[in-house]
C-alpha cells in the first residue's frame, strides 16, 4: 500500500499500468473450507469472492463484517481483520493505491 495518496494520475489507465491510480494485490492462501487469513495491512477496495466472508476481532470473538461474495471498503491492521473461506479454494482480489509502478523516462536514474 502506497504511504500516502498524493500520486500524479493519469487518466484512462486500467489498473497496474504505470501511472495508473489502483494497482490489484491478489491472496491466495484460503487453501479449505473453514480457513482463515489474514488481511495484509492497508487500504483496499474489496472485489467480491464466492465463499470468502471478511471478519473482524472485536476483543472478544471474530465477527463477519462482509458477507461471502459481497465487496466494499476494507481497512486492516495485518491482525484483527481476516478471510474466511466457506467453499474450496479460494483467491481473493484487492485494488490499493498503486505504490510506484516503475516509470519510464529520459532523466529516470
Amino acid at each position: 500500500m502506497a504511504l500516502a495518496l498524493n500520486k500524479i494520475i493519469i487518466t484512462g489507465l486500467n489498473t497496474n499500468n504505470a501511472g495508473a491510480y489502483l494497482q490489484s494485490t491478489t491472496v491466495t492462501a484460503l487453501a479449505s473450507a473453514s480457513g482463515n487469513t489474514a488481511v495484509p495491512t492497508g487500504m483496499y477496495l474489496l472485489v467480491p469472492s464466492a465463499n470468502v466472508s471478511v471478519q473482524a476481532y472485536n476483543g472478544s470473538a471474530w465477527t463477519t463484517i462482509v458477507a461471502a461474495n459481497v465487496g466494499g471498503v476494507l481497512f486492516s491492521d495485518g491482525q484483527n481483520v481476516r478471510f474466511s473461506n466457506s467453499g474450496a479454494n479460494a483467491t481473493v482480489t484487492l485494488l490499493t493505491v498503486n505504490g510506484g509502478n516503475a516509470a519510464t523516462g529520459q532523466y529516470n536514474s
